[in-house]
């Protein structure tokens, strides 16, 4: 390994050992910070056990878990993509399941030590990694805060293909390439631990909460300065649009749409949702108004007989199965039960 070499791989490490440091500060007050600490360990991980001088020959027993975590960084990766882009993630036992896998994949092709099972824990983290990536890039057009929606596409997306590339390059070289492609590892690696550091010491979004009474713009959220008279013009229309004229039940109906019928910027209508009336994303302010519509029908008597898809879909949902998870989100019970609840005749006291 040659001292360039040797200080690509040594500034990484600071930087990741800086980046744990900071999210271990933070676990308390962001919950998705647990996820950014142990992705900094796992980069820790591999800049050790890829050195040139590890890499090849037998595995010694003290290596073997650093290994296990520097491959398990594409998993860890998913995870700290969902924790920081999606506000429905909630931490569940079962999403550690792609880690112990990954991590179950890798302890076979220690032991094994043969080009097949290599090729098949980079196959699964490439897997993995793409996953990751959809993560970020899923929810952007959706995204109301400008922040995180630029992260998005920059820094984390540049963090997913980073991770992608050394995994490819794992995957594709031989052990000759592998040996000469050690500095371009090195370097990649490096610029990951920029971006990642970058995120954690920027990114500073606030965590997501359950929306169980989202404010509409007939409640607006608190805001840090009132709303000029041009912003109250535009609540009073967008107030319209949604509550009366119902544009939320149409066809292809997105932000896009919306900024049209308003005409006013994209930008400038996701700032208005977001900075007065509170939401963070497109989709949970959508379905403030589409859940209170159905929650509305699966209530009146006179609509019992109506199919909750026929409901469900009359107020613009697209298919039963995303109603359903926003409708047991929104109120802890499934549409049925919801229905059951608030029709059939209550005994008297």
């Amino acid at each position: 390994m040659t001292a360039f070499e040797a200080g690509l791989r040594g500034g990484a490490i600071a930087l990741f050992l800086l980046l744990a440091l900071v999210h271990l500060r933070d676990v308390r007050r962001l919950p998705a910070a647990r996820y950014g600490a142990l992705f900094a360990v796992c980069g820790i991980a591999y800049m050790v056990e890829s050195a040139p001088p590890l890499i090849n020959g037998p595995c010694p027993y003290w290596l073997i878990p650093l290994r296990v975590l520097s491959a398990c960084g594409a998993a860890i990766f998913q995870l700290w993509a969902m924790a920081n882009f999606d506000d429905s993630f909630r931490p569940a036992w079962w999403r550690w399941l792609p880690m112990a896998g990954l991590a179950g994949l890798t302890l076979w092709a220690i032991v094994v030590d043969r080009y097949l099972p290599w090729r098949v824990v980079n196959i699964a983290a490439l897997v993995l990694v793409a996953a990751g990536i959809w993560q970020v890039l899923a929810g952007r057009a959706g995204d109301l805060i400008e922040t995180r929606r630029r992260f998005r596409l920059v820094l984390a997306l540049a963090t997913g293909l980073c991770i992608g590339g050394l995994t490819l390059l794992a995957f594709l070289a031989t052990r000759w390439m592998l040996n000469e492609g050690t500095v371009v590892s090195a370097g990649l690696i490096v610029l990951l631990a920029l971006a990642a550091a970058l995120i954690g010491l920027s990114a500073r979004w606030p965590t997501s909460v359950p929306e169980t009474a989202a404010p509409t713009p007939a409640r607006p959220a608190a805001a840090a300065t009132p709303a000029d008279a041009e912003e109250r013009t535009w609540l009073e229309n967008l107030q319209r649009l949604m509550e009366t004229e119902r544009i939320y039940r149409e066809e292809e109906f997105g932000i896009g749409v919306l900024a049209d019928r308003m005409r006013i910027p994209e930008y400038r209508l996701r700032r208005l949702i977001n900075q007065r009336l509170g939401h963070r994303n497109f989709t949970g302010f959508v379905n403030s108004y589409r859940l209170a519509e159905t929650m509305a029908a699966l209530s009146d008597p006179g609509q019992a007989q109506v199919p909750i898809l026929t409901i469900a879909l009359d107020a613009g949902f697209q298919s039963l199965g995303p109603f359903n998870r926003a409708f047991k989100g929104r109120t802890g019970v499934t549409p049925t039960e919801f229905r059951r609840v608030r029709t059939e005749p209550q005994p008297a006291q």
